[in-house]
């Protein structure tokens, strides 16, 4: 009977450890929301690397690595040094005027600045790395 009792209390705990990974798992499964917030977020880096390969990267690294083609021009991994990214924001709406003397004067409209802070962000250094 002892031998019956220990079973059934070895059983009783396979039971909840089972449970309690199948719980863990679908508490931390992408809903079909979170899914599309990620597809979404993946888009918007895309268009802004886009972006920056197109309006930028003549003078900037605009990657994770590399050295900008105008020395005066920081790399966008860095920016992050010396700004909080986000509030970077109304620069490139109202139109960047900062930079080194020869830098061209560019407005994004909301939509392309969104994007490209939300490239800046995806690139930036991480601290102690």
């Amino acid at each position: 009977m002892a031998q019956t009792a220990a079973c059934r209390a070895r059983f009783a705990a396979l039971i909840l450890l089972g449970a309690a990974s199948v719980l863990s798992a679908c508490t931390h499964a992408d809903t079909p929301a979170t899914a599309a917030a990620s597809a979404s977020e993946a888009t918007r880096i895309a268009r802004g690397r886009h972006l920056a390969e197109i309006n930028c990267a003549s003078c900037h690294a605009i990657g994770r690595a590399g050295e900008s083609r105008h020395p005066m021009a920081p790399p966008f991994r860095t920016l992050s040094r010396n700004y909080r990214v986000n509030e970077l924001e109304e620069a490139f709406a109202e139109g960047v005027l900062v930079g080194h003397p020869d830098m061209p004067e560019f407005a994004f409209p909301p939509s392309d600045v969104d994007a490209l802070l939300a490239y800046i962000q995806s690139v930036q250094e991480r601290r102690g790395a």
